[in-house]
Formats: C-alpha cells, sequence, structure tokens
C-alpha cells in the first residue's frame, strides 16, 4: 500500500501571538467606561478586547453584561465575537448570531459568520451568509467578488457575475481579482489567454495588484506555449515605470533567452542550447521550471545523447514528479527501446536511491477514541495534510485531494491530516461531519521531532508515503489544474507493490 502525506502549500501561519495584557485596574476600567459611553463603536471594543485579552474569563462575562444593559446594540456581541473569529476561536459563532438578530443588515456580521462557517466546514450555511452580506451592501465590491467566485461548480454562472463584478466596479481591485481568478482555475489554454488579456485592458498592471499577478501568471505560462508572446508580454510590461513593475526586465531577458533556446534546438545546435540554457536561472516556484527541465533534455538529445536527455529527467522527476516530466520520460524512452513498464523501473531505481524512512508518528485520534500511529498504515499509500480549521490554502485544497482520490477507492490509499493549532480543536468534529471530507483527523503534539515531515509550523504541506514507510515525494500543491499530478504520483506508489 502507499501513503500519501499532505502539508501545506500556500502557507498559511497556525497560530497568533497573542499581544501583552493590561494588567492595571484603573486603565481598564477607562476602557470599559469607553465602552459604556459608545457602544456603538467597533474601535472602543477593539481597544477593550485587545487590552483584557478576549479568551480572559473576565471579558466574556463584561459582554454579558453589556449584552443585557444594551439588548439593541448589535455591536456589543459583535465586539467581542470579532476578537474571537480575528484568533480563529469557535466562540465567535454564537455571538455574531446574536448580532445579526439584532441587525439584520450588518454586512460585516453576515460576511463574519461566512467566514467561520468555512472553519466548522459548513459550506452550504456559509454561502448563504455570504449571499446575505452581498445583498446586504450591494456597494461592496469584497463581497460582491467572494459570492460570485463561490460558484466554481457553475462555470457560465461564475464567469456571468464576475463581469458583472468587473462592470459594476471597474475602478476596484476586486474586478481584477475576479478575472484572476477565472483565468488561473481554467484549464482552456485559449479561453486563459482571452481573460488575462482582459485582465490587462481594464485594470492597468502598474496600478492593480491582481493584475500585475496575472501578468506574471501568464508569461508564465507563455514561456512554455509560445516563447515569442511572452517576449511581447515582458516588453509590454517594461513599459510600465515604478517600483510595483520592478523586475520585468529579468523577466524580459528570460524570455529572450528561452526563444533563443528553442530556435537552437530546431536548428539542432544542442551544445549551444544547453549553454544558453545553463545561464536561464528562474525563481524556484516558476511553473516553467519543468518546461525549462524538458527544454535541456530537448538539447542534450539533439547533442545526439538520448541517454543522457533521459537520464536528466529521470534525476529531475524524482525531485519535481510532474505529468509532462512523466510523458517526455515516456518519449525518450521509446527511443531508447524502453516500454513503460521499463521507464517506470528506471524511475523507481531512482527514488529508491534518494527515499527515506518517513519520520514516525503517534498522534491522538478526533473521531474515534485512541491513537493513530504511521505504522498503522503499512502497506498503503498515504497521503497526509497538515492543516487547521481556519487554514483557506488548506481548505482551497481539500476538493482537489478528494477529486483524485476517489478514483483509488478501494485501492490501498489512506488520507491523513494533522491538525497543527489544538485551540481549534472544537471546529475539527463538525468541519470532519459537515464537509464530508474523508480524511482522518489527527491532534498535532506539541515539541513532536517530525524529523523529514517537518511543516514548520505552516499549513498546508504535502507528504507522499509508500507502503514501505518511506518518504518518496514532498513540497507539492495540488489544485484544479494538476489533480492528474496527484493521481499520477498515487499510481506510481501503487505500481511499487503490484
Amino acid at each position: 500500500m502507499i501513503i500519501l502525506v499532505l502539508l501545506f502549500p500556500l502557507l498559511a501561519v497556525a497560530q497568533m501571538k497573542e499581544p501583552a495584557l493590561v494588567t492595571d485596574k484603573a486603565e481598564l476600567a477607562k476602557l470599559i467606561a469607553a465602552v459604556e459611553a459608545a457602544p456603538d463603536s467597533l474601535k472602543v471594543h477593539e481597544a477593550y478586547t485587545k487590552a483584557a485579552g478576549v479568551n480572559t474569563p473576565a471579558v466574556a462575562a463584561q459582554y454579558e453584561k453589556w449584552m443585557k444593559k444594551f439588548p439593541r446594540s448589535a455591536m456589543v456581541p459583535y465586539g467581542i465575537a470579532e476578537a474571537y473569529l480575528n484568533r480563529e476561536n469557535p466562540k465567535a459563532k454564537p455571538y455574531l448570531l446574536k448580532a445579526v438578530a439584532i441587525n439584520p443588515s450588518f454586512t460585516e456580521a453576515w460576511g463574519a459568520l461566512w467566514t467561520d462557517a468555512q472553519r466548522w466546514g459548513d459550506f452550504k450555511g456559509g454561502l448563504e451568509y455570504l449571499r446575505k452580506a452581498t445583498e446586504s451592501d450591494p456597494s461592496n465590491a469584497g463581497y460582491a467578488f467572494y459570492y460570485a467566485n463561490s460558484f466554481k461548480d457553475d462555470d457560465t454562472k461564475r464567469e456571468a457575475m464576475i463581469f458583472d463584478l468587473v462592470k459594476r466596479f471597474p475602478d476596484n481591485e476586486r474586478g481584477a481579482q475576479g478575472l484572476y481568478w477565472l483565468a488561473v482555475d481554467s484549464k482552456d489554454a485559449a479561453y486563459k489567454a482571452k481573460i488575462f488579456e482582459m485582465l490587462k485592458s481594464k485594470y492597468a498592471p502598474a496600478k492593480f495588484s491582481w493584475s500585475r499577478s496575472g501578468m506574471s501568471s501568464y508569461y508564465d505560462i507563455l514561456l512554455d506555449t509560445d516563447a515569442a508572446k511572452a517576449v511581447a508580454l515582458a516588453e509590454e510590461m517594461v513599459k510600465f515605470k515604478g517600483e510595483e513593475m520592478k523586475g520585468w526586465e529579468d523577466q524580459l531577458a528570460i524570455a529572450q533567452n528561452v526563444a533563443a533556446v528553442k530556435k537552437l534546438i530546431a536548428e539542432k545546435k544542442g551544445a549551444e542550447a544547453l549553454a544558453a540554457i545553463n545561464k536561464i536561472k528562474l525563481p524556484r516556484y516558476f511553473r516553467f521550471n519543468t518546461g525549462l527541465a524538458i527544454l535541456k533534455a530537448e538539447s542534450i538529445a539533439a547533442s545526439g545523447n538520448s541517454q543522457a536527455a533521459y537520464d536528466s529527467l529521470i534525476v529531475y522527476f524524482s525531485k519535481t514528479p510532474e505529468v509532462e516530466l512523466k510523458e517526455a520520460l515516456s518519449v525518450y524512452g521509446a527511443k531508447l527501446g524502453k516500454d513503460a513498464a521499463q521507464v517506470e523501473a528506471d524511475i523507481w531505481k531512482r527514488l529508491d536511491a534518494v527515499s527515506q524512512p518517513a519520520t514516525p508518528f503517534t498522534l491522538k485520534r478526533y473521531l474515534t477514541p485512541g491513537k493513530a500511529s504511521l505504522s498503522d498504515y503499512k502497506g498503503k499509500v498515504v497521503l497526509l495534510t497538515y492543516w487547521f480549521p481556519g487554514c483557506g490554502p488548506c481548505r482551497g485544497e481539500f476538493p482537489h485531494f478528494e477529486n483524485a482520490l476517489r478514483k483509488f477507492k478501494g485501492k490501498a490509499v489512506d488520507y491523513i491530516g494533522i491538525n497543527i493549532v489544538s485551540e481549534q480543536n472544537d471546529y475539527v468534529v463538525p468541519f470532519m461531519k459537515g464537509s464530508g471530507y474523508t480524511f482522518t483527523p489527527l491532534e498535532e503534539e506539541e515539541g513532536r521531532a517530525k524529523g523529514n515531515m517537518n511543516n514548520r509550523g505552516a499549513a498546508p504541506v504535502n507528504f507522499l508515503i509508500d507502503g514501505e514507510g518511506r518518504l518518496i515525494f514532498s513540497d507539492f500543491r495540488i489544485d484544479g489544474k494538476n489533480e492528474d499530478k496527484l493521481e499520477m504520483m498515487i499510481d506510481l506508489l501503487l505500481s511499487k507493490n503490484a
């Protein structure tokens, strides 16, 4: 069996450092008096909860008194709810519900209920809260974006709502954000290009940060698919002045070099192409790093050494498994007279050489009594993810894990999630029941030696372990565009024991 362990990709900070509390009674008395003088001011509530500490029993008792003294003030329950919410504390919900019961048009309270619902795994209820936040203030571009972007299971509706967002908020960053995600989430290359071009034309990259991010993503794709267009895009970006656009000169040079390399490969000038490739330095997480590895192999092959090209891809694949790399390996393998089984055997020869035993753990279960250990999963492939209920990137990745794992139902594959924030324990069981996600939640143990599966206090971070308990793959992310990558990795690990 194979074990897939998932850590945290777009990393979220696990815990918030609590500020020093005020213990001087006279100072606290002044803050209490300020709230009583202006109970509908969020500012005075924030000052009091920050100074007194929202987790202090006296604070909760004080708010119970205030809710009786000011029964018509929605801001009073919201004042303590916001403090809990900012600390991702499960105690926020009842106070938020009291706030909207007093004032059904309280936009921020509805929005806070939506945020909190994600942590409970109540996605359906959260969408209803988000709808109410949006309708209570049609001028709020933020909630309009989040509501439109929530319809990812209905492409037509989502597109229409985001286009309406762009029309209504032509000078707001949220409109650019909507187009950005519409492009990024699409699997259709032509559609991506269309939306990225729309983003550039409607929201100047020099002014809107989401448009700048979009152009970086667009450029990264073009490097792979059309280097000449990548050059043209970089040239256009260089024309924008300002600190915000810094770095595009380097991007232009990279695109020009990639275009030159592709030309040299087409001319069968492998040695020259390889020399040019070795001068190209990309940021670690650039999508085109994989494309560059394939170009390097093409350069080596153009010099007449298909075996060396094949070997270079094997080494890269063992560190950064990608579907495109596996396909390229098959092509070069065929040139060397190797079938699919032989290519896989060569991959495993490399993986066997570099893999290490995964650091063991024994942690408390949430859904059933007792503890679970890594050794319990011997013979299985395990997907393990470090997470916590308040981690947005974690919640964003879960559906894609589920989509991929669903294809291995009945196979020797398991899925584990280690919650790294014990303060959010009350969220965990409701989250599992409400979301329907299938991973086994375990509670992190403070001070545990994590060895080669160390998330360093962040989430999500992902690992894949084989049936022999060896750590095979780590530091990967899965989203709507690369679920096939996870499927490929699991297939590879399952094949080892077939």
